[in-house]
Formats: structure tokens, sequence, C-alpha cells
């Protein structure tokens, strides 16, 4: 890739390593003196932009995921390699860009645990098409390995083309990805010699331990009183059927006179006491006047 500006006075070597700060690597003395590093700047700027779009259109994308503004909003790496041998008016090109960076992962084993990782993770991977299939991909991510020292098997990958799965497969012989929910891809031996926290579920309590009821309250729900004959007949008692909540009892209803009270046992099936209010006790005066009563009408009939 060709800029109308000197790269090799921006990168001093072949491979230069850009944080969020968007300060080369190795760049230091005159060459990068304090009245230049603003053009230098905005000459990074252009290189990381145009680049993250290339990546963006190779990879059938809708827009960029590498940008100068990512770039200072995340702390991601950038591995830029250049051809100084191959000058287009002595000023150098850019053959293409790695971005890597660390995350944090919820990833699921070969048994479909989750697992809380913060791996390495390969986010963005270019190599101009007019420069493909030269070693010069290989070279770049051999290089990431040595500086990040990381396994290729140890690393997450987000949204892998197939070019890149490809390139992985016959460089460092990831075959066997482990399949996630995510857009990460990692690889079989990612969780060896590495015991991550495996996220569990908090256990079930026992029954015992359910609050905020006591076991006693708990008894009190399952077998509950109910008050005699015919105070029971109130609607204005009502029980709590959620879990969440205690019983409440309403206030019963107020005593009945003896007029109300009697029509209600009338129309009410036969019952003990029901028997003794409505005949009354031997001696009771109702009773005696309902036994006169009797009589009277036996002997009228006769």
């Amino acid at each position: 890739m060709e800029f109308p500006f000197d790269v090799d006075a921006l990168f001093a070597e072949r491979i230069t390593t850009v944080d969020q700060h968007l300060r080369p690597s190795g760049r230091r003395g005159a060459g990068f003196a304090t009245t230049h590093r603003v053009d230098h700047q905005q000459q990074l700027m252009r290189i990381i932009d145009e680049m993250g779009r290339a990546s963006a259109k190779a990879q059938n994308l809708p827009t960029p995921i590498t940008s100068a503004s990512r770039m200072q909003t995340n702390r991601h790496v950038l591995y830029i390699l250049k051809d100084s041998e191959a000058k287009t008016a002595g000023k150098g090109v850019i053959i293409g860009f790695l971005k890597v960076g660390y995350k944090k992962l919820f990833v699921l084993d070969r048994h479909g645990a989750h697992n809380e990782v913060e791996p390495l993770c390969v986010l963005d991977f270019y190599i101009h098409e007019s420069l493909q299939r030269h070693g010069y991909g290989k070279e770049l991510f051999h290089y990431m390995l040595q500086q990040e020292r990381v396994e290729p098997h140890k690393l997450a990958v987000d949204r892998p083309s197939e070019k890149l799965l490809c390139f992985l497969r016959k460089h460092y012989n990831l075959c066997d990805t482990i399949p996630q929910v995510n857009n990460f891809v990692i690889f079989q031996g990612f969780f060896s010699h590495h015991h991550a926290p495996v996220r569990k579920l908090p256990q079930k309590r026992h029954e015992g331990e359910i609050k905020p009821y006591s076991s006693s309250d708990r008894e009190f729900l399952k077998e509950e009183v109910e008050p005699p004959w015919p105070f029971n007949q109130s609607r204005s008692l009502t029980r709590s059927s959620s879990l969440g909540n205690s019983p409440v009892r309403g206030c019963l209803k107020p005593f009945l006179n003896e007029q109300e009270l009697l029509k209600n046992l009338r129309l009410c099936p036969p019952h003990s006491t029901a028997h003794l209010l409505m005949n009354g006790e031997p001696g009771d005066p109702a009773s005696q006047r309902r036994r006169t009563s009797s009589l009277n009408r036996a002997e009228n009939s006769h």
C-alpha cells in the first residue's frame, strides 16, 4: 500500500508496534523531533485508517474495525509491516498489519462449562492483496507471537475469515475448534495447562433455609385452625396463598343477635348445637312454652 509521504521516515523498523498513544516504536532522535511529531502523527493516523478500510473491504465488513480513533479508545496494539526495498519514489510501502489486544471473555470448554478468561485476541489481520502468499503474513504473525510471548493455540480469534482459518491451519496446525456462542474462535489446547475459573450457579438451598418463615411459620401455613361453627361461615376470614406474604386474617363478623342466629340455624342442617338451641334446655322457659303449646294443640284435636 503506497502513500504520498515517506514511510521510512515514519517507521524506523521493518515491523513497528503502535499502541493507543499512536507513537511508533523505535523512532527516536532528530528524525522524530518535536517540530515533526504533529505531521508524523497525522501520517500515522492516515495509514491506520486506510489499512482499516482495506481490511474491511477484503472481509466484506460494512464498517472498518480498525481506525485511528478506535486505537485511541482501546488498549490494542498494532503490528505494522513495511517494505523498504520496494521503493516507490524512495518512500517505501506498507505491506500489512496485525491488531491484537487482551479481552475478558466467557468461553465454553469441551464439557460445555462457562469459563471467564482474558486471552490475547487476534482482532484484525490484513496483508495487501498484491503481496499475499509471499510469506509476509507468516513473518508478521510470528513476530507478534514472539513479542507477546504467547503460543498460537492460546489465542482467541475474533470473527476469522476463511483465509485466516486456512492460514492458522497451514502454519500452526490449528484445526480443531471448540464451538462458542460468541464471535470468537478458540482451538483445541486453549485450556491446556490453564485452569480458568468456572462460573457455577449457586446451589439450591434446603427447605429448612427458606426465609423469612421459620419452621413453625410453615407448619402454621400447612395446618390452619378453623374457628368454631357458625363463625367459620364468615367470608371475612382470608388466607394468603403466596410464598412471599404472611398469612393475614381478617376481622371476624360481629356476633349475631338471638333472632338472626335462630333464623340462620333453621336454614342449616341439623347439628347437635343447633338442636339444643332450637329446643332449649329442659328447664329453659322457652322450651317450657313450646311444650305447653304442643299439649294444648293435642287436647284441642281430641
